[in-house]
């Protein structure tokens, strides 16, 4: 069912608002109309390489302006729940991102926080993680996506498939700080007069993006045919998208169409 009025966008941003350091044709002019409507954005992104301060500037440089709260990643979520559960940190993540957990060192609890490490995904620290995991720590994954679009075009394996490495053999399951949890998009409506059910989500990932808003209450999810977009995507993962589109551009179409 769709919201009878739609008050708040979220977007994901890694295929849907730039490739690399490309932008996606349309999509800038795209959240320009929205920003033009009145409606509030939240973009919600999984990536776990690059600290907040980097995207808002990457998103500068593309002509997005976009303000710190505005943006809502799984490090961010990391910190907030560190810093609440009293916990320090054992990281196993992309050395760009070890700068947002510096400092927060909350208690001598340890847990455990897996992101995507790329070529940090050694043995060696993927072991050191499982023995933290086997001495009691517990587990956080700031997201558990299977695959990226990665710089040559190709997919590339994602946090997800070392994250259920580590599940497996320490017996132990992660909490999923980014998408698809549910908290997560509901996190990031916090402060909009906006209940969840009035907000659309619009991603290039079929299960996390679209399925994950869906299951959390979010009113609809639109899947663009960019990015890690791959033909059938929409038919893979329950629940389906409420519209697939080409790209932002008509996703902001759909939108506007339907705000009410």
């Amino acid at each position: 069912m769709l919201p009878q009025m739609i008050r708040a966008v979220l977007l994901d941003l890694s295929g849907v608002v730039y490739d690399g350091e490309t932008p996606i044709p349309g999509a800038v002019a795209a959240i320009g109309r929205l920003r033009a409507e009145g409606l509030p954005i939240r973009f919600v992104s999984n990536t776990t390489r690059s600290p907040h301060r980097a995207i808002v500037a990457q998103l500068a440089g593309l002509g997005v302006s976009v303000s710190s709260d505005e943006l809502f990643t799984p490090a961010r979520a990391a910190v907030e729940w560190l810093a609440r559960e009293g916990c320090a940190p054992h990281l196993l993540a992309h050395p760009d991102l070890v700068p947002e957990f510096a400092g927060n060192m909350f208690g001598d609890r340890k847990v455990v926080v897996v992101g995507d490490a790329a070529e940090a995904f050694t043995y060696a620290a993927m072991n050191a993680a499982f023995r933290q995991l086997i001495d009691g720590a517990e587990f956080l994954a700031l997201a558990v996506n299977r695959t990226f679009k990665d710089a040559d075009g190709g997919l590339s394996l994602d946090a997800g498939a070392f994250v259920a490495a580590l599940e497996f053999a320490a017996g132990k399951q992660a909490t999923v700080l980014g998408k698809p949890a549910r908290d997560f998009f509901h996190a990031a409506l916090a402060g909009l007069d906006c209940i969840p059910g009035q907000a659309v989500m619009v991603g290039d990932d079929a299960e996390s993006d679209v399925a994950g808003a869906l299951k959390a209450g979010i009113g609809s999810a639109l899947l663009v045919r960019t990015g890690k977009y791959r033909a059938g995507d929409e038919s893979r993962h329950a629940p389906h998208p409420s519209a697939v589109v080409d790209d932002l551009a008509a996703a902001v179409d759909w939108i506007l169409a339907r705000r009410g």
